[in-house]
């Protein structure tokens, strides 16, 4: 099932993130790490729906994995970077395809970051810190 999780502690704009992952298990702990801080969480478990809130919500970050049931990672990122409104969006593959090549195909596809599976939750909150640096997006 999809659904979003608003972390609503401050008043003013926050970072908004969409987490994309099938796993339910690996949506909560992305949850529980990024909800820590004054952030909007979005999740999704299908590309088709990732695509959607990308679309309609254009988040500041995208986490996304890659072996999904309806979609493949790599569909989905090809997706946005085609469509104007998501192709600035950074994307971290988060992804048990944990190969250095790997990492390579889905650098040189469009990702801008590459963590594989299981990571350290210091490494993922590094991550997601360095790319909402970048961007100055807010969420709708």
């Amino acid at each position: 099932m999809d659904f979003c999780h608003l972390n609503s502690q401050s008043t003013h704009t926050t970072s908004c993130i969409l987490a994309v992952d099938d796993n339910d298990d690996n949506l909560l702990l992305v949850t529980q790490i990024l909800t820590r801080s004054d952030r909007t969480l979005l999740t999704a478990q299908t590309g088709r729906t990732a695509l959607a809130l990308a679309q309609t919500l254009q988040p500041n970050l995208i986490l996304l994995d890659i072996l999904l049931p309806d979609l493949s990672g790599f569909d989905v990122l090809h997706r946005l970077r085609q469509h104007v409104t998501t192709a600035h969006i950074p994307v971290i593959a988060v992804t048990a395809l944990a190969r250095v090549d790997d990492c390579r195909k889905l650098l040189q596809a469009g990702c801008n970051d590459c963590i594989s599976k299981p990571y350290l939750l210091e490494d993922l909150e590094l991550a997601v810190e360095r790319w909402l640096k970048q961007t100055t997006l807010s969420c709708a």
